[in-house]
């Protein structure tokens, strides 16, 4: 062969590399976002001012919902709910004086009264029907019928006296309106109660969540406001990836979009959801629009993926995004 064949067969392959190189660079990279791992953090913190007495939990330390976190100087509503207890006591001790009778010893006096008047009102009764029997014969005077008569109304009063003291005897002592009065009073001591315990369970915070302690804000012996965080606990599912599209590529995603994740040490197979789409874009440099700078414009976007997988990614992360299907850069 040659030297000038050997020439042109290098002419021809250095070509075809030339040829090749040129049709790679003018394939269109594959799209990629980057963004990072981002959460929203639980912060829990007690309801009520008051000093820190103990922090259970330490950074780091996984929690389950229920577990105990702090607790805070309960002397206070110890106190309020005892209180509160003996009041609800004493207004209950109250209702039920309103509601008893009168002592045995007063009823059963109420009952022989009862007893001796239905005796008398017998006797006269019989007394006067044998008067008016005589009458006719002249056995009696007028006079004597008309007393026996007499006797027999006065009796037939006290059985009726009789009656109505045995069943004052054996009603409540109060009043209509002051046992309504009581059972008011009653039901506001319940209340007060309640409100007393439950300040008190408040002295107790417990996770409303499980999750990772992220953090421990305050430690025992600090004086706590109202609402103020201690402890901030990350759940799993709270854990997002927020990236940043183009302008040019954002109308090609929406919320509910399935998404690839990929980051340093991460398991494989990651994926998420995008869940919000920023509705303004704003510029990653500090630029006037133009049309020219019309391709620095991003858009803020959030995908969750699910709490098994979630654990894995660490807020601040770095983390490469891409719609499902296409292959990593």
């Amino acid at each position: 062969m040659t030297r000038r064949t050997w020439l042109a067969i290098v002419l021809l392959l250095a070509a075809g590399a030339g040829v090749g190189w040129w049709w790679n660079a003018r394939r269109p990279a594959p799209i990629a976002w980057q963004g990072y791992a981002e959460a929203d953090f639980v912060k829990v913190g007690p309801t009520q001012q008051g000093l820190l007495t103990a922090v259970l939990v330490a950074r780091g330390e996984q929690v389950q919902a229920g577990t105990l976190l702090l607790t805070q100087d309960d002397a206070d509503d110890r106190a309020a709910r005892d209180q509160a207890a003996q009041m609800l006591a004493q207004a209950e001790q109250t209702l039920g004086n309103l509601l008893q009778g009168g002592k045995p010893t007063e009823i059963a006096q109420a009952e022989a009264n009862l007893a001796d008047a239905r005796a008398v009102l017998a006797r006269a009764t019989a007394d006067q029907a044998r008067g008016e029997a005589q009458l006719p014969m002249g056995g009696v005077s007028r006079q004597t019928v008309d007393e026996l008569r007499a006797d027999r109304l006065s009796a037939q009063a006290k059985l009726e006296a009789a009656q109505a003291a045995l069943m004052q005897a054996r009603a409540p002592m109060g009043r209509d309106g002051e046992i309504l009065a009581q059972r008011a009073s009653v039901a506001a001591a319940h209340a007060a109660l309640g409100m007393a315990e439950w300040r008190l369970a408040q002295r107790r915070v417990i996770a409303p969540v499980g999750g990772r302690v992220a953090d421990v804000m305050a430690r025992a012996g600090e004086t706590m406001a109202a609402g103020a965080p201690v402890v901030s606990l990350l759940p799993p599912g709270n854990i997002f990836v927020r990236f940043f599209v183009p302008e040019p590529l954002f109308a090609t995603i929406h919320p509910g979009d399935r998404v690839a994740l990929a980051c340093d040490g991460c398991a494989a197979n990651l994926s998420a959801r995008i869940s919000f789409v920023s509705p303004q874009a704003e510029y990653t440099p500090p630029l006037i629009y133009s049309e020219s700078s019309k391709a620095k414009l991003v858009f803020i976007v959030e995908a969750r993926p699910p709490a098994e997988q979630a654990e894995g990614l660490n807020p601040g992360e770095p983390v490469e995004v891409r719609p499902v299907g296409v292959p990593a850069s």
